[in-house]
């Protein structure tokens, strides 16, 4: 029986969501820190802030501001994470960058009025809404340091949702090998890869138009990356309509997350079918071969840089999607993959048997599988 991921164990798409609230959370608390650290260059053994004679102490400064720039970053990116980015997929990168900078720049705004109406209320010990809160209020929107605050929030913000959509454009796992620098010295390592092909894709691009043929294919390539973010699969290339898919062996092997990936996508287009009749008039079909092996990577390129994988197992993986087409099936994996899976009770294994790959002298076993539970291949 498989194992499925427990309430207690955190999914791949929610780890993947939890990295970047926390993400932005960091970069936050670390704007916090440089705050107050050039507050401090300036004021230096001073005991008051000389625009509003309120009392300055270093440590308080640089605690609070870590503190209050960590919960603030937190919120953002909570809300840009589960709410704010899922629906608002048609901007282009400046755009995005420009209209979110405003919408938390207000919200910003908003709590830091409502934090300073609590402050003063309690200080002057009045209503909140009584004049002298509100002269308050206007002599410190009025004053420098709430402007200061203004410019650092905008650039941390800027800053934050920069490096956020970077990491979506690259891929979240590409963009920390290449800030990390895992692979600028090229290392050996074993991977999964899955090559997904939509079938008949010049007979559709013919009927629908090159123009029409792209809005398919961004919104086929949209569901597709919500199965692969499920089971914590790296988009290594995208290859026309075709997609390479892959996993480091632990991420891959946990809970079949691999093969997984693929009836999860049927499940997502069948759910998606009515909306692809209506706005395409045809549902996308494809083929996909699994297959695993050693492969050199590293860092390449010089103009425009990328994390690259060379090794055979790419181009038996290729050739294991293109045998599906003879055997008029959706899947092929390798005997080799199949043999390291965490368990195949839940699945049905038909083997095809002996296959000769196009380019290769040797033949290699390969299996086709059905989910019982969910979908016959």
């Amino acid at each position: 029986m498989i194992i499925k991921t427990s309430s207690m164990k955190i999914a791949p798409d929610q780890r993947r969501d939890l990295y970047k609230i926390i993400q932005f959370g960091l970069i936050w608390s670390m704007g916090g820190i440089l705050y107050s650290l050039i507050e401090y260059g300036i004021l230096g053994n001073s005991k008051t802030y000389p625009a509003t004679n309120n009392l300055y102490d270093f440590e308080t400064s640089i605690l609070s501001s870590f503190l209050s720039s960590l919960l603030i970053g937190l919120l953002i990116g909570a809300l840009e994470t589960k709410i704010v980015a899922k629906y608002d997929k048609t901007r282009s990168f400046r755009q995005k960058i420009i209209f979110k900078t405003g919408l938390y720049l207000a919200l910003i705004v908003f709590l830091l009025l409502v934090s300073m109406l609590l402050l003063f209320s309690s200080r002057l010990a009045v209503s909140m809404f009584d004049s002298k809160v509100i002269d308050s209020i206007l002599q410190f929107v009025s004053n420098f340091s709430f402007w200061s605050i203004l410019i650092f929030a905008s650039v941390i913000t800027i800053l934050t949702l920069f490096v956020a959509e970077v990491s979506d454009y690259l891929g979240s796992g590409v963009f920390n090998n290449f800030f990390t620098g895992k692979y600028h010295h090229p290392i050996e390592e074993e991977r999964i890869f899955m090559f997904l092909d939509m079938t008949a894709s010049t007979t559709i691009a013919e009927k629908l138009g090159h123009k029409e043929y792209f809005n398919l294919l961004r919104k086929y390539y949209a569901d597709l990356t919500e199965a692969i973010v499920q089971t914590g699969g790296e988009v290594y290339q995208y290859a026309g309509d075709e997609v390479i898919v892959s996993w480091n062996m632990k991420k891959g092997l946990a809970d079949n997350n691999c093969i997984e990936c693929f009836f999860k996508t049927i499940a997502i287009f069948q759910k998606s079918s009515d909306e692809y009749i209506k706005r395409f008039g045809v549902v996308p079909t494809y083929r996909a071969g699994f297959h695993f092996g050693k492969v050199t990577t590293g860092e390449i390129g010089v103009l425009k840089k990328e994390i690259f994988f060379t090794g055979d197992v790419l181009n038996t993986t290729s050739r294991i999607q293109s045998t599906c087409k003879q055997h008029n099936i959706d899947m092929l994996i390798s005997k080799d993959l199949l043999a390291v899976l965490n368990s195949t009770e839940e699945y049905d294994i038909v083997p095809i048997g002996e296959c000769e790959l196009k380019g290769r002298n040797e033949k290699i076993d390969l299996f086709t599988m059905k989910d019982k539970n969910n979908f016959i291949a």
